[in-house]
């Protein structure tokens, strides 16, 4: 986290949705996980690579460039999106249960697209969730997550 994520945090509330997040990403583990499936490619990689050596060089070129992308937009950008998720939920359940308002959360999403240059790549090709679709998440979850604020601490 860093300081510029405050004016589009806005109060204690989005600060906490924010915090709730990447406070979810140490607890899962997040980083460690990422560092497996990429490993898992290297090594898938490296195999496939042995297999091929009987082919010609632009031939097996083409085929490692394949499953290289295969690899990257089947793997592991789905893997980092579905942590990322994970992170939004969890950070929000945390948020909630700290007695902090979660449905700040989809707001602050609102206000991250509203800052940002625009320009998104698309969400497959993406390490993170576009912002709809995060916002979109945020109010699935909303309910359980207000119902938990509401029995934790009376609001």
């Amino acid at each position: 986290m860093y300081t510029g994520i405050l004016p589009v945090a806005k109060n204690a509330d989005g600060l906490a949705a924010v915090m709730g997040h990447e406070i979810a990403h140490a607890i899962a583990r997040h980083g460690a996980e990422r560092i497996a499936h990429q490993k898992l490619v290297q090594i898938g990689s490296f195999a496939a690579n042995m297999a091929l050596g009987d082919m010609d060089n632009d031939t097996r070129h083409m085929v490692m460039g394949a499953l290289g992308v295969g690899a990257q937009f089947g793997v592991l950008l789905p893997f980092s999106r579905e942590h990322e998720s994970e992170a939004d939920y969890m950070g929000l359940i945390y948020a909630a249960r700290a007695c902090f308002d979660p449905t700040e959360a989809p707001r602050l999403w609102e206000r991250m697209g509203q800052a940002g240059s625009g320009r998104a790549p698309a969400e497959f090709m993406s390490t993170h969730p576009s912002h709809e679709t995060r916002i979109q998440q945020f109010r699935e979850w909303m309910p359980k997550a207000v119902e938990i604020r509401r029995q934790k601490c009376g609001q």
